[in-house]
């Protein structure tokens, strides 16, 4: 093939994928550090933002699978970043709450993903970062609403992106 037919790179799907990856690959890395898997970060992360909600439902938001997302939440229950409360009107629900201890880790947890954002993006200008937040954000409030906190964290008005421990961490 001549020209840019072979050339994976045209497309945006491509980009992504291979921007995930590395990112993703940087995150696992980073999280090692504080004795977190993605998706026990996942999990803490999504209970500060929705106090109560269950596993199944972090899963769905996240696109882990339960089972990845019941293992997940189970060690963060042994450690004690976790507890499962009961709900007495509806027995196959088993809300979560994070403890002081796991909101804790969670922060930490925040500011690392906030240095990897900073050295991903540090390539680009603050107006570029801004507008590649705006698209992303868009685009994953279609796709797939349910993996966003209630509101953007970043300012509205100024297109600023906030310190990283304001941001959501996933």
């Amino acid at each position: 093939m001549s020209g840019t037919r072979g050339d994976p790179s045209v497309r945006t799907s491509y980009l992504a994928w291979q921007v995930t990856h590395v990112m993703g690959a940087r995150l696992e890395r980073a999280l090692r550090s504080l004795g977190l898997t993605t998706a026990q970060h996942n999990a803490l992360q999504h209970l500060v933002w929705t106090p109560g909600i269950s596993a199944a439902e972090i899963a769905r938001r996240t696109g882990f699978t339960p089972q990845s997302m019941g293992a997940a939440v189970n060690e963060l229950v042994g450690r004690g970043l976790l507890v499962r409360r009961e709900d007495p009107s509806d027995r196959r629900t088993v809300p979560l709450a994070i403890t002081d201890k796991g909101a804790e880790l969670a922060a930490q947890a925040r500011d690392v993903v906030g240095r990897l954002d900073r050295e991903a993006l540090g390539v680009l200008t603050p107006a570029e970062r801004s507008a590649v937040h705006s698209l992303l954000y868009r685009m994953l409030a279609e796709l797939n609403p349910a993996a966003l906190p209630p509101t953007d964290p970043c300012d509205p008005v100024s297109g600023a992106i906030p310190s990283p421990s304001a941001l959501p961490a996933l």
